[in-house]
């Protein structure tokens, strides 16, 4: 989906594939058919965007063959459907039944995680729209936090600004420019946006800068304009911002919220769960582990990494956090120039959902998606822009 900015620029709304986790080229294909085009039809629309997940089998398929990413590009056209974003966080295994710090890794002092993302800036370019010549692509914030020593925070900088000049190369080649945003992540080297000054700034380079998941910035109890003013000011580029909500409990001390929580504790991804205190920020990294005895304080109110479903927030006594994305929403694009022209919906965890929540065919799934798109459609168009065909 596209919008026009009141700048004259063109902003993108797409929604994340890893909702749809598949391994191969083949599994890819699939998706678009069984998932990807049906949204775009639930929507009314003829052209849908969609921000790619390519697990690194996928990736290795299209950029070694070439007929395989031209094969791709057709199906894409023919169902209607573009490309201007990639989700380049997850390595492989996105969807298997136990995913937790598996994530993380390789990070960027492993040699794997620059191959890796070269070759989805070579498939990008290769994807993006005849009329469009910039895409994104976000990755991890440098590593999980127990993972990085200073010589290992070293060699993933220097990894950073290895791929920067090889983005550069590849624009020279193609025409097309590629960015790459460190995506902050609570628990990881990177956990908030203000985290992400330093190193970007030491890598000194504008196609490598910040994703901001605005469920991330929430869980961190970062207030989104002071993170996107303290951005701005550092000069940190805002490659794209994936918009999802976190879980959130006001009163987390009450058995009852205490309750409702335990029901989005499960077993395949991390919900790392924060909260505030005088002495700053307190969190686990995982939700189980705040509800199990006292390793969390609960005077205060607790916002869990779990990505809820945009649309329907989750029954009382929980909410979700919504309203941060609303904001970060209104500083991102409702000002006389977007900080970012790249937008994904990025709610993959339909299926980690209590039971009674998740959808059971995927017409319920396409469904929920395309209902989590209007939202954000309605979102835009009530901050000024305009939806184009």
């Amino acid at each position: 989906m596209r919008f026009r900015h009141p700048d004259g620029s063109t902003v993108h709304l797409a929604y994340c594939t890893n909702v749809h986790p598949a391994e191969t080229l083949d599994g890819v294909l699939a998706q678009l058919r069984d998932h990807c085009e049906p949204v775009r039809r639930r929507l009314g629309r003829d052209r849908l965007g969609i921000g790619l997940w390519l697990a690194h089998d996928a990736a290795h398929t299209l950029v070694s063959e070439p007929s395989a990413l031209r094969g791709l590009r057709r199906e894409l056209d023919r169902r209607g459907l573009e490309v201007v974003t990639l989700n380049g966080f997850p390595y492989q295994g996105f969807g298997a039944d136990e995913v937790k710090y598996r994530v993380y890794k390789p990070d960027w002092a492993d040699p794997e995680r620059l191959d890796h993302t070269t070759a989805l800036a070579r498939v990008l370019a290769g994807l993006l729209p005849d009329d469009v010549t910039e895409g994104s692509i976000s990755t991890l914030p440098l590593a999980w936090r127990t993972a990085a020593g200073d010589d290992r925070t070293d060699t993933a900088r220097t990894a950073l600004r290895t791929l920067a000049e090889r983005l550069d190369a590849l624009q020279e080649l193609t025409g097309r420019s590629v960015r790459v945003g460190l995506e902050p992540e609570p628990g990881c080297v990177i956990e908030t946006t203000g985290d992400a000054i330093a190193p970007l700034t030491a890598i000194g380079h504008d196609r490598i800068g910040i994703c901001v998941d605005t469920c991330h910035l929430a869980t961190s109890f970062e207030d989104p304009h002071t993170a996107l003013d303290a951005l701005t000011e550092a000069h940190v580029p805002v490659v794209k911002s994936q918009l999802s909500a976190a879980l959130h409990a006001e009163q987390p001390h009450l058995p009852e919220v205490r309750e409702a929580l335990a029901a989005f504790a499960e077993p395949r991804f991390l919900h790392q769960t924060r909260t505030t205190t005088d002495a700053g920020l307190r969190g686990t990294d995982d939700l189980g582990e705040a509800l199990t005895g006292r390793a969390l304080p609960d005077t205060a109110p607790w916002r869990a990494h779990f990505h809820v479903p945009l649309h329907e927030a989750p029954a009382a006594p929980l909410t979700s956090t919504l309203p941060v994305l609303k904001a970060a929403l209104t500083r991102l694009v409702g000002g006389p120039r977007p900080l970012t022209h790249h937008l994904e919906v990025e709610t993959y965890t339909w299926q980690a959902l209590p039971p009674q929540l998740r959808p059971r065919a995927r017409a319920q799934l396409a469904d929920g998606i395309a209902a989590e798109l209007t939202l954000a459609r309605d979102l835009l168009t009530d901050l000024g822009l305009k939806e184009l065909p």
